[in-house]
């Protein structure tokens, strides 16, 4: 049976995982980690890089490098590089072919399907995105599951008694709290609240601040209008924030980070934890509402809860913990490792829905039942809300509800769908509008027109409507602005597909140049160490051999082309320099046998 895959497609990093011997096991990537930075970047003659390499490089090229993608799912923000705008589901698409293509090596076979996580708190417009995104990437998206689930599901299958679970998931970008009951074979979320706009990246922004203002008091100089200085800086404050976890104070060190009137200009300051705890105290209270509001929801008290789990990398700041046991009055949980339970837990769902049994849980045998993270509205006369689905409704759910027309003789009804908690509708997010058309001409209220809304189990809604009056069903399309239609959908897995094919005829290329110039190193060593014993004809005819094979290694000495314009000249030069490399092997057979004699 084909292998299956758990992704947890984070905002700083992502993690991919699977389902080997009955136990999950984190794939680490082609460079050795276990996980992998959702960074990308476009170097200066177009190719694309992705993971720690775009990390590497960001300092240099920061106008060119992108992080943080996952903030912009299923909002209208591009990327524009050399003219050409990406949206956030082609970028993320870029992150998961990378971790598709390390899942293949890893495991030695080809990956189609796979269980993506996105934050509890993520709208559906946002989630669909996601789903593009795995589209593009060449992936079967068996389920999108929210991440808090996820990570209960790595919990409960170790730890199966009976209980209730709070998870508290603060990542890189952002922050959701999920109540969570764990039974047999069963994980069911009783309530979700979260921040889509708080996580680790606020952090990491509060202490570059601080940096660069201090440098700004220290030297008289501004770093914000030096792009490679502030992306030194933000790296730094990262790294600060990581190390003030385990040390009450770091020092960070930035050489030649500017140019002053009297030479180069350094950073050099302590950092103390206090300090960090002063510059983000706010960002730490900002989760208590949404904490609260999950307990209110779910209807239980911090006291009933069995165990709390952190979740998210962000979740090893001290200040973050000691927040948590004052709200909870409970020692989280340290059991789980917060950077891959996630794609941990997202392994195991995948592997059960793809039928095979796990060790774990028996096929098909795990049932989650997630919830809406928000309620789901119609805009009415007078522009109220009017709600269909409340949040933390089970999902999948459907629902149907009949509405009219509010003036005389409408033939057409315009309907807007609402995401969000206010009692008016500008106030929410519009989601989608739908239109049904050939309502028979009547009286105001007369017609009646039922409307059905469908949420599967990833979250993402389909609306269908139907006329009571004559019977005609009709099937109503979500006009999304934010979505990319099917045809973006598939121009965007063509262009990913191009882009990995030329991947490949750069590995080619690279192979053969790597072998060309270790032949060629071989040769003369053989050349030299042969001496009189080589007759002058044959020694001429290797010598003119090998200076062919220079000549076209020459030809591009920093590399080959990665426009999709040089596709062709390249696979001609590095077929040329496979030909010249074997006619030199063949006629330095005799040379490389005299050398080996002497």
């Amino acid at each position: 049976m084909a292998a299956t895959i758990g992704i947890d497609l984070g905002t700083t990093n992502s993690c991919v995982a699977t389902v080997e011997g009955g136990r999950p096991v984190i794939i680490p990537n082609a460079e050795g980690e276990r996980t992998t930075p959702s960074v990308v970047a476009f170097s200066k003659d177009g190719e694309r890089l992705t993971g720690g390499v775009a990390c590497r490089q960001a300092a240099v090229n920061p106008d060119r490098t992108i992080t943080s993608v996952k903030r912009h799912m299923g909002s209208d923000w591009r990327a524009n590089i050399d003219g050409r705008a990406f949206t956030p589901q082609e970028l993320s698409a870029m992150i998961l072919r990378k971790l598709r293509r390390d899942a293949e090596a890893f495991l030695n076979q080809e990956v189609t399907d796979a269980v993506i996580t996105v934050p509890a708190y993520f709208s559906d417009s946002q989630r669909q995105a996601t789903k593009d995104a795995g589209k593009i990437a060449g992936l079967n998206v068996l389920r999108i599951i929210n991440e808090p689930t996820s990570a209960a599901l790595a919990y409960g299958l170790d730890n199966g008694m009976p209980q209730k679970v709070m998870v508290y998931d603060l990542g890189g970008g952002t922050f959701d709290v999920s109540i969570i009951e764990i039974g047999d074979d069963v994980i069911e979320v009783l309530a979700t609240s979260g921040d889509n706009h708080l996580g680790g990246d606020d952090f990491d922004e509060r202490v570059a601040n601080h940096l660069i203002d201090a440098f700004a008091r220290e030297h008289g100089v501004g770093l914000r209008r030096s792009p490679q200085a502030l992306q030194r800086v933000r790296e730094a404050a990262e790294q600060a924030k990581k190390e003030l976890s385990s040390m009450d104070s770091t020092q960070v060190n930035l050489p030649f980070l500017a140019q002053g009137s009297q030479g180069p200009l350094h950073l050099d300051m302590t950092l103390t934890r206090a300090t960090f705890n002063d510059l983000t105290r706010d960002l730490v209270e900002r989760t208590t509402g949404p904490v609260q509001t999950a307990l209110n929801d779910a209807g239980i008290a911090a006291s009933e809860l069995g165990c709390v789990l952190l979740v998210g990398g962000s979740t090893r700041i001290p200040a973050v913990q000691e927040h948590v046991r004052k709200l909870t009055g409970k020692e989280p949980s340290a059991s789980i490792n917060p950077d891959e339970c996630v794609a941990t837990g997202a392994a195991i769902q995948a592997a059960t829905l793809s039928g095979a049994s796990t060790g774990l849980v028996k096929a098909n045998s795990l049932l989650l039942l997630d919830v809406t993270p928000l309620s789901l509205s119609i805009e009415t006369v007078g522009g109220v809300a009017t709600r269909l689905v409340e949040r933390n409704t089970t999902l999948p759910v459907h629902y149907s509800q009949v509405f009219s027309t509010a003036a005389a003789f409408q033939t057409s009804v315009e309907v807007r769908v609402l995401q969000g908690e206010r009692p008016m509708a500008k106030d929410n997010k519009a989601i989608g509008t739908f239109r049904l058309k050939g309502i028979k001409r009547a009286p105001a209220g007369v017609p009646q027109i039922e409307v059905t809304f469908d949420i599967d189990a990833n979250g993402i809604l389909t609306v269908s409507a139907k006329d009571l009056d004559t019977g005609k069903q009709q099937s109503i399309t979500i006009d999304d602005s934010d979505r990319m239609s099917d045809e973006e959908v598939e121009r965007a897995i063509r262009d990913a597909e191009l882009y990995a094919s030329q991947d490949e005829e750069r590995r080619s290329a690279l192979a053969a140049r790597e072998e060309a110039q270790r032949l060629l190193n071989e040769v003369d060593q053989a050349l030299a160490a042969a001496g009189k014993q080589l007759e002058k004809d044959e020694k001429k005819r290797v010598k003119a051999d090998a200076d062919e094979l220079r000549r076209l290694l020459a030809k591009h000495p920093g590399g080959f082309g990665k426009k999709a314009r040089e596709a062709q000249e390249q696979v001609e030069d590095v077929t040329g320099i496979k030909a010249a490399a074997d006619k030199l092997r063949a006629s330095s057979e005799h040379v490389r046998e005299l050398a080996a004699q002497r």
